[in-house]
C-alpha cells in the first residue's frame, strides 16, 4: 500500500489550482502544536496531507519554527513520506533564478533551534546515519515525475541551511560556494533530520528565487523575490501533483 504524501512549504500552496481542501485539524504533540492545522487534500482522487511551514499569514520566520512539532503531527497524521518545498537563493552558476532543485545533500549552518526527538530527556538517545540526509527513492520519483510532465530540473545539488531570517552577506556566500554548496536557504534543517529520526521519507523541491548576496549587479528586493515565487511555483504545484498522482 503507498505510503501517505504531506507537503511541507510556505502559504502560496494553499492556493492549488485543480486541488479540493477536505478539511483541516487543529492538533497537539508532546512538543507543541505544529505550525498550523493539518490540511486535508484531494488532486484528481489522489488525496495527500499538507502543512503550511511558516503558519497562517506566513508569521513564523525559520528559526522560531517548531519543527519538532510539525513532523510529529504529520506523523501522526500517517504520512509515511514527506516532500519539502524550499525557496532559495542560488550560489553555484547554474543555480539561476526559476530553477527547480531536487537536492540530494545539506550542509547546515543553523543554531539554537530544537533539532533532535532524541534530547536525552527520557533517557533514550539515538543516533542517526545522515550520510544521505534525502531519500534516494523519493527524489527519483520526484525526477521521473519532472520528466513526466515535461518541467526542467535540476536533479542534483547540495543545500546550505543558514540561520536567517535575514538573507547572508556577500562574503557568507563566498565562504558556503567555497565548501560545496550549490544552493542556500533557511528551512531544510532540523526538518530533515527530524524526519529521518521520525522513521519518514523526506525529499525537496527548491525553488530558486534569488541570486546570492553578491552574485549579481542589483541588491535583493523582496519585490523580486516574489515575482519569482508566483511565477515559479506554478511549476513547483504541477510537479507536485504529477508526481502525488503517479503515486496513488
Amino acid at each position: 500500500m503507498p505510503k501517505t504524501i504531506a507537503v511541507i512549504g510556505g502559504t502560496g500552496l494553499c492556493d492549488w489550482p485543480g486541488a479540493e481542501l477536505l478539511g483541516t485539524r487543529e492538533v497537539e504533540t508532546a512538543y507543541g502544536a505544529p505550525s498550523a492545522p493539518i490540511h486535508q487534500m484531494r488532486y484528481k482522487g489522489a488525496e495527500f496531507l499538507f502543512l503550511p511551514r511558516h503558519g497562517v499569514g506566513h508569521s513564523l520566520p525559520p528559526h522560531a519554527i517548531n519543527y519538532r512539532a510539525n513532523i510529529q503531527a504529520l506523523k501522526d497524521a500517517g504520512a509515511g513520506e514527506i516532500i519539502a518545498v524550499n525557496a532559495v537563493g542560488g550560489i553555484s552558476e547554474r543555480f539561476v533564478a526559476g530553477v527547480i532543485a531536487l537536492p540530494e545533500q545539506i550542509n547546515d549552518y543553523t543554531w539554537g533551534r530544537e533539532h533532535t526527538f532524541y534530547d536525552g530527556r527520557d533517557g533514550n538517545v539515538q543516533h542517526i546515519d545522515f550520510s544521505y540526509p534525502y531519500c534516494e527513492e523519493l527524489r527519483l520519483r520526484l525526477c521521473a515525475a519532472a520528466q513526466t510532465a515535461d518541467i526542467d530540473v535540476e536533479p542534483y545539488g547540495t543545500y546550505a541551511v543558514t540561520q536567517g531570517p535575514r538573507l547572508e552577506t556577500a562574503a557568507e556566500i563566498q565562504r558556503l560556494a567555497r565548501d560545496g554548496n550549490d544552493m542556500v536557504g533557511m528551512t531544510a534543517m532540523p526538518e530533515a533530520a527530524l524526519a529521518r529520526e521520525a522513521g519518514l521519507d523526506y525529499a525537496s523541491v527548491c525553488l530558486v528565487v534569488n541570486p546570492g548576496a553578491g552574485l549579481s549587479d542589483t541588491l535583493i528586493t523582496m519585490e523580486d523575490i516574489q515575482a519569482v515565487i508566483d511565477t515559479g511555483m506554478l511549476q513547483v504545484k504541477s510537479l507536485l501533483a504529477q508526481c502525488i498522482l503517479s503515486h496513488g
